[in-house]
């Protein structure tokens, strides 16, 4: 699933947690929506602890024009 990573690399094992516990939290009922904003928050606590308000608010920032290029699109509709 996770083309070009190493599944002994930390990135691609974090990756499968997450999923795995994705997939836990919406197979026990878990509405998706509910699932990504527990994951946002955690993320965002996370990184505000480890690095400050002021370099999460310029990840933030940046997350607009990346969402809009499609970067986090898996599923794209051509016309």
């Amino acid at each position: 699933m996770f083309e070009g990573l190493d599944p002994d690399d930390s990135t691609y094992r974090a990756l499968s947690l997450i999923l795995e516990a994705w997939d836990e939290g919406t197979e026990s009922g878990v509405p998706t929506e509910q699932m990504a904003y527990a994951a946002l928050f955690t993320a965002l606590t996370d990184l505000v602890a480890q690095f400050g308000e002021p370099a999460v608010i310029k990840l933030a920032q940046g997350l607009e024009r990346r969402i809009t290029l499609g970067e986090f699109t898996l599923h794209q509709t051509r016309q």
